[in-house]
C-alpha cells in the first residue's frame, strides 16, 4: 500500500484503488511501528475517490517534522567516484576506507523546508561547479528505530565542493532545496524486495541526457545496519527518514543545469519527478 501528503489530506493506494482519510495529523499516522496494519484499518473508514479527482490534488512530500539524514559510500560505483573526485586533495583514501569499515558514513541531510516533493524544483548551489543527483531508496524509520516505509529521495550534491576537501561535506549536501523525496510513503507488509531496481532518467531540452539502473541488491550495507547505527546515539520523536546511498553516478564530464528534468523510479513505490531551478 502506498500513501499519499496532500493539501486535502491523507489518500491511500490499495491495489491501485485511491482513498480518502481526510485531514490527518501526519506526524502521528506514519510514526508507529504497526504502520501497514494501521492503514489497513483505516480503509475500512476511508471513502474511495475517483482517479480523476486524485489526479487533481496537490500531492506534498511526504514528512513534516521528520529529519532526513543519509548513508554514503554504501555501493562500489559511489566509492569510486569519490576517491576520483578527491584525489587531487589527497581524500580519496578517505572514501576507500569508509567503504570496508565497520562504521557506515552517515550524515544529516535536511528537513521540510530544505526539501521538494514530485513535482518540486530542487537547486543547486550557485557556488558549485559540478552537481549531480543521487537516486537513492529512502527508509522511513518509527520512534523505536523499525523500519516501516519506504520512499525515493534525491540527494542533490556538489562533487566539487566535496571533492575539493572532504570536510566540506555538509556544504556540499546541505542547502535549500537540496533534496526531493516523494511520491509517497510505500508501506508493504514485508521488507521490500531487495531486486527492485531504481532507476535514474535526466533529460535536458526534451532529450535523454542520461538513463541507468541498478538493483538494491548491490548495495553493500543492509538497512537494519544504517538504522541501528543512526539510531545508536540520536533519538527521534516523529520518526526520521534516512537516504541509504547511490549506486548510480554519472559520468565524471556531467553537470546539472537549470531546467534539467531528474526521474527516479523505484520498483513498487513509483517515479519522483524534478526539474533543476
Amino acid at each position: 500500500m502506498k500513501i499519499f501528503k496532500t493539501t486535502t489530506g491523507t489518500i491511500i493506494d490499495s491495489d491501485g484503488k485511491k482513498y480518502h482519510l481526510g485531514d490527518t495529523d501526519w506526524d502521528a499516522f506514519i510514526n508507529r511501528d504497526d504502520l501497514h496494519q494501521t492503514v489497513k484499518r483505516q480503509l475500512m473508514n476511508a471513502e474511495q475517490v475517483t482517479e480523476s479527482w486524485f489526479e487533481q490534488q496537490q500531492i506534498e512530500p511526504p514528512i513534516d517534522s521528520q529529519e532526513i539524514w543519509a548513508a554514503g559510500v554504501t555501493y562500489l560505483r559511489s566509492r569510486d567516484a569519490r576517491m576520483e573526485e578527491s584525489k587531487d586533495s589527497g581524500g580519496d583514501t578517505f572514501y576507500d576506507k569508509v567503504y570496508d569499515a565497520e562504521r557506515p558514513e552517515i550524515f544529516y541531510k535536511g528537513s521540510r523546508n530544505r526539501t521538494v516533493g514530485n513535482g518540486g524544483k530542487i537547486r543547486i548551489r550557485k557556488d558549485s561547479s559540478w552537481n549531480v543527483p543521487e537516486p537513492e531508496l529512502t527508509l522511513f524509520m518509527s520512534t523505536s528505530g523499525a523500519i516501516v516505509g519506504y520512499t525515493i529521495g534525491n540527494d542533490v550534491s556538489s562533487r566539487s565542493i566535496e571533492g575539493e576537501n572532504p570536510l566540506y561535506l555538509p556544504q556540499a549536501k546541505v542547502y535549500d532545496g537540496c533534496a526531493a523525496l516523494g511520491p509517497c510513503l510505500y508501506v508493504p507488509a514485508n521488507p521490500i524486495d531487495e531486486n527492485s531496481l531504481i532507476t535514474l532518467q535526466i533529460k535536458r531540452d526534451g532529450k535523454i541526457a542520461f538513463n541507468d539502473s541498478i538493483a538494491i541488491s548491490r548495495m553493500k550495507r543492509k538497512h537494519v545496519e544504517l538504522a541501528a547505527y543512526l539510531f545508536m546515539e540520536c533519538s527521534f520523536p516523529k520518526g526520521v527518514y534516512m537516504m541509504t546511498g547511490t549506486g548510480i553516478v554519472p559520468g565524471d564530464g556531467f553537470t546539472l543545469t537549470s531546467g534539467d528534468e531528474v526521474s527516479i523510479t523505484i520498483d513498487n513505490i513509483g517515479t519522483l519527478t524534478n526539474t533543476v531551478a
